[in-house]
């Protein structure tokens, strides 16, 4: 299973530099180190060592996508005046999905920790939204507020650390099922990977209206979308570079990994969309700064009629 924002293992790649067993477990002769214990694939060629690289950077600028928003909406406290709601739960979704489909497909531990932090980062941003939205709608401040929204980040936080163990531990037992309940298993998770990368690209659209509408850009990072950007382009990157070493057909490798090209494609250009709104509403902004910093004149107290009546 794999995403825009969760690339995958391939194993149609690897899986033919494996050599026969020894004593149960194949051998992995030339493979690269790291990769071998960090993927548990066998590369040993420089097109998919360059395709394991530059997916791992992909799945780097994922991981760091969401932090600069978090800082921002921190920053600027008005959150739910910048953010557009439904951005944010397709985000979640996406995520929630994601996680079915690694978990159904028995990904790699790695993968499982990296979905999960994902779905963290999404709660912290919609906590956020959430507690500015009754912050700033309130007239009178509400301590116990504050309170709530740090017991339930921390409930959420222990809930998402425990989960990547449970779901190690008790990943074996779908290794163990028959092969038609394995199959039906496996197409679930693959239809949840579609299904995730449908959310991923309709969560652009109501940020994109979120932004027309307001004139402005303000509130949000761009760091988000950027980092976004450059996730989603290596992640298509990482699987176009790895054909030239496949060994079975090249086509079905394509329609494999069809669904999620297109949705890293697709999120790649509404991002250019939205960037095309950093820099045109850029102007609004600026302006309205200016504005704020320009020190207004004194008007004298008396105007000089007023000044020549009193003398």
């Amino acid at each position: 299973m794999a995403s825009g924002r969760f690339p995958g293992k391939s194993a149609d790649v690897a899986i033919n530099n494996w050599t026969a067993p020894s004593q149960g477990r194949p051998l992995c002769v030339n493979g690269t180190p790291w990769i071998l214990y960090l993927l548990e694939e066998c590369v040993d060629n420089i097109w998919e060592y360059c395709s394991v690289v530059i997916g791992l950077i992909s799945m780097f600028c994922f991981l760091l996508s969401t932090i600069p928003q978090v800082y921002e909406a921190y920053r600027n406290g008005k959150v739910e005046k910048a953010m557009s709601f439904g951005f944010l739960l397709f985000l979640l979704s996406g995520d929630l999905t994601s996680f079915a489909g690694c978990y159904l497909t028995s990904q790699l531990p790695i993968q499982v920790v990296t979905v999960v932090f994902y779905i963290f980062t999404d709660l912290i941003l919609i906590s956020q939204f959430l507690y500015y939205k009754i912050k700033n709608s309130s007239s009178r401040k509400n301590p116990a507020l504050k309170w709530v929204c740090f017991m339930w980040c921390g409930a959420g936080t222990l809930a998402l650390l425990a989960l990547p163990k449970l779901i190690i531990d008790n990943g074996s037992h779908l290794n163990t099922q028959s092969p038609a309940s394995s199959k039906s298993v496996e197409i679930t998770g693959y239809v949840c990977g579609y299904l995730a990368s449908v959310f991923y690209l309709c969560s652009r659209f109501p940020q994109i209206h979120k932004n027309f509408q307001r004139q402005s850009t303000e509130g949000t990072s761009y760091l988000l979308f950027a980092l976004a950007m450059m996730g989603n382009g290596t992640y298509g990157l990482s699987v176009i570079i790895v054909l030239p070493a496949l060994k079975g057909s090249k086509q079905t490798f394509i329609i494999k990994h069809l669904a999620w090209l297109i949705g890293s494609l697709g999120v790649l250009i509404l991002d250019c969309f939205v960037t095309a709104q950093f820099i045109m509403y850029r102007k609004n902004i600026s302006a309205k700064s200016s504005a704020l910093r320009r020190i207004p004149e004194v008007e004298p107290l008396l105007s000089e009629e007023e000044e020549l009546t009193v003398l």
